[in-house]
């Protein structure tokens, strides 16, 4: 089975992700961003999630998570809980 390990950070707003993906973009630390930013507990740990498999995280964190490319920011991704940057670190298929 497909496993994965990911960090995101959550916000409220897809103005405020497309703000701390620029940051990232320019250099600035993933995790510093998560844990001054992000509105989710993860944010703590630097915005990491573990390893995982598919389906046990909400399915627009599924479709990035099992298809971008390793290390490159993703998003604005927009779920339920609000909007997220998402990183995959690791995947295994």
């Amino acid at each position: 089975m497909a496993k994965a390990t990911a960090r995101h950070i959550l916000v409220a707003t897809e103005a405020k992700c497309n703000e701390l993906k620029a940051a990232i973009e320019a250099g600035a630390d993933f995790a510093q961003v998560a844990k001054e930013n992000s509105t989710c507990p993860s944010g703590r740990q630097g915005g990491d999630l573990g390893a995982f498999g598919p389906g046990q995280m909400v399915k627009e964190f599924d479709t990035v998570v099992f298809s971008a490319p390793i290390n490159v920011v993703q998003g604005p991704v927009k779920t339920q809980f609000g909007y997220h940057l998402l990183e995959v670190t690791s995947r295994q298929d």
